[in-house]
């Protein structure tokens, strides 16, 4: 075959593919070239033709596939390897072709230049990271590259950094979604008119060869996907055929980013349609495409879609008969809609469903148009791509492909109807994907970059019917999950509503639709179509009713509910997704007065809709009990577009409200929603679980409370602005279900609620009132001020973080609205009412971070109680409200007891809504109001302080809300003739105050005390005639009231609704069987709503007579009655504030007030007490005794622990602090006595019981990272930037060892230094002390607490008992004398010499370990935890594995570290004296117990031993150092800290004072030595000689060893004997400065070379003998150690400058120990010059460790390391993080980098930092600390503008370092302090 075609091809022979590649490579050039030439001739008929078979030839769609599907035939079919290499070929026959015969990459290159990159569109996948401006966007979905951002200027911007979670693209250069300000360099250019046009032959070969490439493309899809038999392709199979297309895909994608040119190419060749019809028709007769063209159509069928053979109506088709019937039929697999059912459905079809498993419903096909549902044709190959690309599920490298091209204009507009074309396929194939969360984020991806442009979405809307097919989709979808509404009328109700639990509401799948749809009704221009046709309307209110009434909660009244559902989330979601936001869009095109229309349409199909919902469900005039929905997006449609109305388009209401039946209609369901709220509260409705408070929750929570709460309370307050204002009040009374308690007998029966939940019920009945009286969001109040109270109710609850504040704040969910969080008049109003609290830290506490605070004058004149009640989530947040309100007061001193909520004044109602305060002027009311004072006063059961609170706030808004001025009233006082019902005269409220009500007739029970009394009737007659004259009060039952009402109301609407209400009301409410035992009884009541009030006062103040009318004092107050006295208080002024509100208002109020506080009011009348009465009363006032007591008791106990707390745990204060127990106070006591805190005996330790103290060992690598310079390291953020470790001190030391171990003798080497400079085991103690046998069993009940703790018991982890401070270990106190006076410190006055002999005998006697007692035993224990403390490696340095040697200077180094530690904890150096906290809580003196006895096990030979060497002269062989191999380390070489500790630890314990002086003295004199040697290495040949001859002028003189010149010169010349200064050629010179030495720098140079010794010894002299430090300059810190350490000779005089020579002791001649000493250095240099003088210098200047230095800003950090790659396994990391002490990269968790099962970090905290870490993790700012085998979240030092973390970056605002917070972490790695500030460990399995 391959022959045939080649000879078809101009009788070029091309060569066959078992050629080697570069002939071939050749050919295809030549052959290219060729075809290129004849093509370009005018008559091209035969290059073309010959180009076609080729293409035919190389393009053959069997081969590839063929061979991956069986392999069979592939042998035949292609010549090459597997089906790889055939595919290969062909691409680069492809590529060769399209370069024309050049190369491919030149060719690349040449297309490249005709691009004009005007837009950016780079294609970013999920998780990329990009920003977004909102400063800058038009569209709320812009988004740029991090690269165009950066190069934009962009400062002072609204911005953020955000991780992508569907994908998307840069719109950097389109104007139509960004503003053009915000472009950066590269696309800010308009540059299409200087880029030159494309040559005409460049792209000549690419419009031959693309179409068949392309159509290959699309046979290969066809030939791949096989329908597959059971449910939806195996993911499989797709993604085999998927990833054998790959390079194909990937050649098309990098077509696309050719640029302008190569896009514009590739449009044609996609959008063509006579390419399309020529190459897939299949009438051809090429088998091979005939088969795929069947392929195709078996495909389209299978997915339920029909191809019209002629109907070519573009987009989407006509409804036609023909394709409606084919579109029936091909639609039975797809879904359940047309009354067939699902396949997943048909076990449910018998009728034998499982119980539980609610039916589904199916509605029939006529509610749409059936052509959008199920008609596709296909045209180009754009269109038939776009179906595979859906086919397959959105594979990613497709859509990126897609998505490439879109910066083609014309391309974008063909891909945008073609994607709507497709619409519907797309979502019938997202609901049966399994993986429909992948696919969800790429069909967004695609449809956000389509429809976010205003333009493209018009014009899709207006040729594609845009609107119609997602509507028509949208229904599709949701009824495919409909079920018969349960709500109201169960067997009988005809609604349908979605069923929550089904996994396409409950997975959410419907979103990517709704966001499509929220984001074209986002463009003013589409919103407009929608809102102006009737037909969508009409069907957008079907489909938001299927949403109306679902997630019915039924209240449980027997037993707890089994199962929990949890389908509330998916209610809750769907509303706000799929009705609310759509509904937010549409409002905001509906804003000013030329809209009108609009909302009457809305508003018009609302009612309709809701009507048809009332019919459905049966509804008449009940609301069925124990139901609650909170699902009403109807009524919240209509409440909003009302709202709407009134305030922006200035509609009259009452055009657009129904008629008073409909009205009551409308006002119930949301008005059960409020009962149920109180209900819930209440926990009536606890049987239904947790989850019916979730909803309870949800539903006025600050991202719903807008779409749902907020709108029910304005419809109720326009449905009780237009009823009849006693019909509202008492149905409210009726629907809390407290009808029955409003009464004024002082019992009662409530048929249908507990007694337990009357007074929460009453409570929430007066509180919505009062919410639905003042509210004013949708009745008056402009935005801004809607903002700002929402912001105060919100900073009354807490102090709020910024974004805190934004996210609570509840704002147009709908992002066009204008409100954007953080936008200018956000900040605004949050300056005008908050002020900023800077971050601020505790230094042993949490760190704060920046909060806003309510102002004082918010406070005073601001606070609204009734809107924090609204917006509370959790009711103690009211609470929390209330005692930062009652705070302030006291603190301004306003008012100093508990105050109650304020009063706050209104802002004014809207003329529209003034009938809403007849409500407070209607008798229904007011009875309420009198009835609920009258049993306040009188003590009835189950009322409160807040109930009579909502009383008096209900009366003031009456008082302030009254209308009618008080003309008349003054005539009709005459008598009672007015009063028709004997309650009260009028309406109004200031009149009605006044009104005396005598008698009242009430129902009581039998029992009840009313009963008992002579009823009034057996009276004289008269008393019963001026009963029945002034009209006994009848029985007021609310409820028969609003029968009564609705009745009017029904009559005068329809007569026929008479039957059907009438039954329906009377058997609900009486409850059966408890009539008979009610009575009636007439009670004296006398009293009026103004003199309940007075006996209030006098009751809340507890005194007669309390009340006097202000004004008999000062008149002015009536006229300017707002008097800030009143404005804070509590019930008293409340009371007085509305006495005088009513006295103003009227004269004769101010009269009866002035008379009835002239009758001195009778006391009320005292109870009596009966006997059983007077022993409760008892029991409670001994109750409140003990409770007394108790508080007492209580408050002592917790100020001690307040007092303990600031002692134990505070880290850095110095003040403060009490010493270890223990005590010093009588001299003559020398046994220290310790304190047990278990079981709390003191005593001192012994052999026996020792007690020990509570330490915590823990490894540590701190001194290891000092460095020689003050200036911290910087973190690298740049590839040039790097940090190498050499200059530690860590580093240093090893290098030192490692020199020593190369020339000398092992187990000399391991006596010259320190180890534990990385690992070294740092002791710390709290101070607190136990004995041992206490803290097993403590330790054996920690091990059987089951309780989890954060610390492991298995490894001896515990928390010491008493300050619960993190410890595991006990060091066990030795016996003996007190650390002070102790007999030993006497000075004795032997010569040195004895000493010196003293110390040598003392170092001889071996230590044998004491014998096996317990205190021996611990002391062995504990030094094994040291040990296991540290890792193996940092212990052993010895060359012979095992030896004791190991041991040996592990015991002195940990010593060595524990000292040097606590020097750089007092900052280096000891110039602060004694005043550190460290010291007073040291353990060192016990630390150094437990280490002499282990040492002393180790005897050194006498022999080596090096104190002789230091003492006595020897004789000097000069043949000895040839002899061993290996010779001795010299002493010169020795470091003199090491020396100190090794003498002093082989000393007996205690050690006497003078012994340890003499050491001290005879170490000076070898430091010094030393120094002179490091100096005269440090200097030059001239120097030196200078030196030399100096020195020894004056060696003679008298106190020549006490001069430093006179031994500096005596160590050159000794020195100079072996070959040290020999070898230094010119370069030495070079690289050491000259530096003039003077004396005095000199003298510095030596001082600051013995330092660091005299600081080390000093300390261990305070630990060892507790003598004090003294404080001192830093410039004298020499001589004052000196003199405290007696190196200093007493008679030394202090005038003339001090010289440190004078401190040396010699005890021996001096030049003669000196040329000992250099003889041994000697014979070493005479070999090893170099060495030599590297080991004399000792670098001793080091520097306090920091953590590495970060930058300002935190992108920095980001940008370099988020992209960076590991160097160890060159991945990009999923979790990148950073150590901030050494700056290694690792990846957090990463398995890649895991060895022997450690991850990453865990593995780099041990190696870096002994098991201690500290990584900044890159992707979320926060610090995570890994000690050991725990690890916690630290927190962020990168804080944003507002002073807050962002952790995880999810805010994305640019983020500030913190100095103080990055202080606060070194300050803790510095001081070990990790364990005892941070409280939230966790163990990390060396997983991270």
């Amino acid at each position: 075959m391959a022959a045939a075609a080649a000879a078809a091809v101009g009788g070029q022979q091309p060569s066959q593919p078992e050629l080697p590649a570069p002939g071939l490579a050749l050919d295809k050039a030549a052959t290219a070239a060729h075809l290129k030439a004849a093509l370009s001739r005018p008559d091209n008929r035969a290059g073309a033709e010959e180009l076609q078979a080729l293409l035919e030839r190389v393009l053959s769609a069997e081969r590839p596939l063929a061979a991956a599907a069986g392999g069979e035939d592939a042998a035949a079919a292609g010549g090459g390897g597997g089906p790889g290499a055939a595919e290969e070929e062909a691409l680069e026959w492809c590529k060769c072709l399209l370069a024309g015969g050049g190369g491919y990459d030149e060719f690349c290159a040449a297309v490249r230049a005709y691009d004009p990159a005007a837009l950016c569109g780079l294609v970013w996948t999920a998780n990329f990271v990009a920003y977004r401006c909102r400063t800058c966007g038009i569209s709320p979905c812009m988004s740029l590259c991090a690269e165009c951002f950066h190069q934009g200027d962009h400062t002072g911007h609204d911005f953020n950094m955000f991780r992508s979670q569907a994908g998307g693209a840069c719109d950097c250069g389109d104007s139509n979604v960004m503003r053009e300000s915000g472009f950066c360099k590269r696309h800010q250019i308009k540059s299409s008119s200087n880029i030159p046009c494309v040559p005409k032959d460049l792209l000549m070969m690419s419009e031959f060869v693309l179409p068949r490439f392309i159509f290959c493309l699309i046979q290969y899809l066809r030939e791949g996907y096989n329908e597959p038999a059971a449910d939806g392709p195996s993911e499989k199979d797709l993604n085999k055929v998927l990833q054998l297309l790959e390079p194909q895909i990937s050649f098309l994608e990098d077509l696309t980013k050719m640029g302008g040119a190569m896009r514009s190419v590739l449009t044609q060749v996609l959008t063509n349609q006579q390419n399309y019809k020529d190459l897939t028709s299949g009438l051809g007769e090429n088998a091979c495409v005939k088969k795929s063209h069947e392929k195709y159509l078996i495909a389209l069928k299978s997915s339920g879609l029909t191809y019209p053979e002629d109907k070519l109506v573009y987009g989407v088709q006509e409804p036609s008969a023909g394709t409606s019937s084919l579109a029936v039929q091909g639609f039975v697999g797809a879904t359940g809609t047309l009354g067939q059912v699902d396949s997943s459905d048909e076990d449910d079809q018998d009728g034998s469903q499982g119980l539980g498993k609610r039916k589904r419903v199916k509605l029939s096909s006529g509610t749409k148009d059936q052509s959008i549902m199920d008609v596709l044709k296909h045209k180009s190959f754009l269109e038939e791509l776009l179906f595979w690309t859906i086919k397959y599920e959105f594979p990613q490298k497709m859509v990126t492909f897609l998505l490439n091209m879109l910066p083609d204009q014309e391309y974008k507009v063909a891909f945008t109807k073609t994607f709507v074309q497709h619409y519907a396929f797309i979502m019938k194939t997202l609901k049966k994907s399994h993986e429909s969360d992948t696919m969800s984020n790429r069909i967004v991806h695609i449809s956000v970059q389509l429809f976010s442009n205003e333009e493209l979405a018009r014009q899709v809307t207006e040729e594609c019917q845009l609107l119609d097919i997602m509507v028509t989709v949208l229904l599709y979808m949701m009824e495919s999950c409909l079920i018969k509404s349960e709500l109201q009328d169960e067997e009988n109700s005809l609604h349908v509503v979605v069923n929550c639990g089904e996994a396409l509401l409950k997975n959410n799948t419907y979103w990517p639709l709704v966001s499509d749809f929220i984001n074209i009704l986002s463009h003013q221009s589409v919103a407009k179509r929608f809102l102006e046709d009737h037909g969508l309307l009409v069907t957008w209110m079907n489909f938001v009713s299927f949403f109306q009434g679902m997630n019915l909660n039924k209240r449980e009244l027997n037993e707890h509910v089994e199962f929990e559902s949890q389908t509330y989330y998916a209610a809750f979601a769907a509303e706000l997704e799929a009705c609310a936001q759509p509904m937010w869009g549409l409002l905001s095109h509906c804003k000013v007065r030329e809209t009108q229309e609009y909302t009457r349409n809305v508003v018009r199909y609302c009612l309709e809709a809701l009507q048809d919902w009332f019919d459905a469900i049966n509804f008449v005039d009940e609301p069925a009990p124990n139901q609650v929905t909170f699902h009403l997006p109807l009524h919240r449609y209509y409440a909003m577009f009302l709202s709407k109305a009134v305030k922006c388009q200035e509609l009259d209401l009452d055009s657009v409200l129904p008629d008073q039946e409909m009205l009551m209609k409308l006002m119930i369901h949301p008005l059960q929603i409020q009962a149920s709220l109180a209900e819930i509260h209440s926990n009536m409705w606890v049987r239904n679980g947790l989850q019916i408070k979730g909803q309870a929750m949800t539903y006025v929570q600050s991202h719903f409370c807008n779409s749902m709460i907020d709108p029910d309370i304005y419809l109720l307050q326009v449905c009780a602005s237009r009823l009849d204002p006693d019909y509202f009040i008492s149905s409210v009374f009726e629907r809390f279900k407290v009808v029955d308690l409003l009464t004024m007998a002082s019992q009662h029966q409530n048929t249908v609620l507990d007694a337990e939940h009357e007074r929460s019920m009453l409570e929430g009945a007066l509180t919505f009132l009062v919410i639905l009286l003042s509210l004013r969001l949708h009745l008056g109040m402009s935005d801004d001020e809607i903002l700002r109270a929402e912001m105060v109710a919100q900073l009354c609850m807490n102090d709020r973080t910024h974004s805190s504040l934004l996210d609570l704040i509840p704002e147009n969910p709908n992002p066009k609205s204008g409100i954007i969080p953080g936008s200018y008049s956000f900040e605004s109003v949050l300056s005008a009412v908050a002020d900023f609290k800077a971050p601020v830290f505790e230094p042993g506490g949490s760190m704060q971070q920046g909060m806003y605070t309510p102002k004082a004058e918010v406070w005073d004149q601001e606070f609204d109680p009734v809107m924090v009640i609204l917006r509370t989530v959790y009711r103690r947040d009211v609470q929390s409200a209330m005692d930062r309100y009652t705070a302030f007061l006291k603190q301004s001193g306003k008012f100093p007891g508990n105050p109650w909520p304020p009063y706050k004044k209104r802002t004014s109602l809207h003329p529209s809504y003034k009938g809403l305060m007849r409500l407070l002027h209607c008798k229904t009311l007011h009875i309420v109001l009198f009835t609920l004072l009258y049993k306040i006063l009188m003590d009835h059961q189950n009322l409160s302080e807040h109930v009579l609170c909502m009383v008096l706030y209900l009366i003031e808004l009456g008082l302030e809300n009254s209308a009618e001025e008080e003309s008349d009233e003054e005539a009709s006082v005459g008598g009672p003739e007015r009063c028709h019902d004997s309650w009260f005269p009028g309406s109004n409220l200031v009149s009605n105050m006044r009104h005396f009500i005598n008698y009242v007739r009430v129902r009581v029970p039998e029992t009840a005390p009313e009963v008992k009394r002579d009823s009034p009737a057996s009276t004289s007659s008269d008393n019963l005639g001026s009963l029945q004259n002034s009209g006994t009060a009848q029985v007021f039952s609310l409820v028969a009231e609003r029968r009564k009402k609705f009745q009017e109301i029904i009559n005068r609407s329809s007569s026929e609704a008479n039957q059907v209400v009438r039954p329906k009301t009377s058997s609900k409410w009486s409850a059966p069987g408890s009539a008979p035992q009610l009575t009636t009884a007439i009670l004296e009541i006398k009293e009026s709503i103004l003199s309940l009030l007075i006996k209030l006062h006098h009751k809340l103040s507890g005194k007669q007579n309390s009340y006097y009318p202000p004004w008999l004092d000062d008149i002015e107050i009536l006229i300017q009655p707002e008097i800030p006295k009143y404005s804070h208080g509590d019930g008293i002024t409340a009371v007085e504030r509305i006495l005088l509100k009513a006295a103003s208002q009227s004269r004769m109020n101010k009269r009866i007030i002035e008379e009835i506080c002239r009758k001195v009011t009778p006391p009320v009348p005292p109870k009596k007490v009966t006997a059983a009465e007077k022993k409760t009363l008892d029991k409670e006032e001994r109750r409140q005794k003990a409770r007394e007591r108790q508080q007492k008791l209580l408050a002592e106990f917790a100020s001690r622990q307040k007092s303990f707390m600031e002692t134990a745990m505070d880290v850095d204060s110095p003040e403060n602090d009490i010493p270890m127990e223990i005590t010093t106070a009588e001299p003559q006591v020398s046994e220290a006595v310790y304190d047990c805190v278990i079981c709390g005996q003191s005593g001192p330790s012994s052999e026996d019981r020792p007690t020990g103290l509570v330490v915590l060992l823990q490894a540590s690598s701190v001194l290891g990272q000092c460095r020689d310079n003050v200036e911290p390291k910087k973190l690298p953020i740049s590839e040039e930037e790097q940090i190498y470790p050499w200059d530690t001190c860590a580093a240093v030391h090893d290098v030192r060892l490692s020199l020593l171990q190369r020339y000398f003798k092992d187990s000399s080497c391991l006596l010259a230094v320190s180890i534990g400079w990385e690992g070294g085991v740092y002791v710390q103690t709290c101070g607190h002390t136990l004995h041992i046998d206490c803290h097993k069993s403590y330790m054996e009940s920690l091990r059987n607490d089951q309780v989890l703790q954060g610390f492991s018991v298995d490894k001896g982890e515990f928390t010491c008992p008493l300050c619960r401070q993190f410890a595991n270990s006990v060091l066990p106190c030795y016996p003996g004398s007190n650390v002070e006076n102790n007999p030993w410190q006497r000075p004795s006055n032997k010569s040195i010499q004895d000493l010196i002999k003293e110390v040598e005998e003392l170092q001889g006697r071996p230590g044998a370990f004491p014998s096996e007692t317990n205190l021996s035993k611990e002391m062995e224990s504990v030094m094994k935890d040291i040990k296991n403390t540290t890792q193996k490696k940092y212990r052993d340095y010895s060359k012979t594995p095992g030896s004791p040697d190991n041991d040996f200077l592990f015991m002195y180094s940990v010593a060595r570290t524990n000292l040097e530690l606590e020097l750089i904890h007092r900052g280096g150096n000891l110039c602060s004296g004694g005043a550190s906290t460290a010291g007073k809580r040291s353990c060192l003196n016990q630390l150094f117990h437990v280490l002499a006895l282990h040492m002393r096990l180790y005897s050194i030979d006498s022999e080596y031993n090096p104190w002789r060497k230091l003492t006595q002269l020897e004789e000097m062989n000069p043949q000895l150092g040839y002899e061993e191999q290996q010779p001795e380390v010299p002493i010169l070489y020795h470091d003199v800290t090491s020396l100190l500790l090794i003498q002093i630890l082989m000393m007996p314990q205690p050690l006497r004072k003078d012994h340890f002086t003499c050491i001290v003295k005879v170490l000076f004199t070898l430091l010094y030595t030393q120094a002179l040697a490091a100096l005269s290495v440090k200097c030059s040949e001239e120097d030196r000689s200078a030196w030399k001859h100096a020195g020894a002028l004056k060696k003679s003189t008298c106190d020549a060893e006490k001069s430093y010149e006179v031994l500096l010169s005596f160590v050159i010349s000794e020195l100079f004997k072996g070959k040290l200064y020999h070898e230094e050629g010119t370069q030495e010179c070079a690289m050491v400065n000259p530096i003039s030495w003077s004396p005095e720098s000199m003298e510095k140079c030596l001082q600051d070379f013995c330092l660091p010794f005299l600081r080390i010894t000093s300390l261990l002299q305070h630990h060892l003998f507790g003598e004090d430090l003294p404080g001192c300059q830093e410039e004298e810190e020499f001589s004052v150690l000196a003199s405290c350490l007696g190196l200093l000779p007493t008679f030394y005089q202090t005038e003339h400058p001090f010289i440190s020579a004078s401190c040396l002791d010699w005890p021996v001649p001096a030049f003669d120990i000196i040329t000992q000493w250099c003889f041994e250095i000697k014979s070493f240099t005479e070999r090893h010059a170099e060495q030599g003088k590297a080991l004399l210098i000792q670098e001793s200047k080091w520097k306090l460790p920091h953590l590495l230095q970060l930058p300002e800003n935190y992108n920095t950090i980001f940008q370099y390391y988020h992209r960076k790659t590991c160097s160890v396994c060159t991945k990009v990391p999923k979790d990148p993080a950073v150590c901030l002490v050494c700056g290694t990269f690792v990846c957090l968790k990463g398995l890649c980098c895991k060895q022997q099962s450690y991850c990453e970090c865990v593995l780099h905290s041990q190696n870096c930092g002994a098991g201690t870490g500290i990584f900044l993790l890159i992707n979320a700012s926060v610090i995570i600390i890994i000690r050991g085998h725990r690890f916690c979240l630290w927190g962020s030092v990168y804080l944003d503008a507002h002073g807050e973390e962002d952790r995880d970056l999810r805010r994305g605002k640019p983020l500030y370092i913190c100095k103080e917070r990055y202080k606060v972490l070194e300050q803790q790695w510095i001081s070990h302090t990790f364990d005892h500030i941070n409280k939230r460990w966790g163990p990390h399995y060396n997983g991270l």
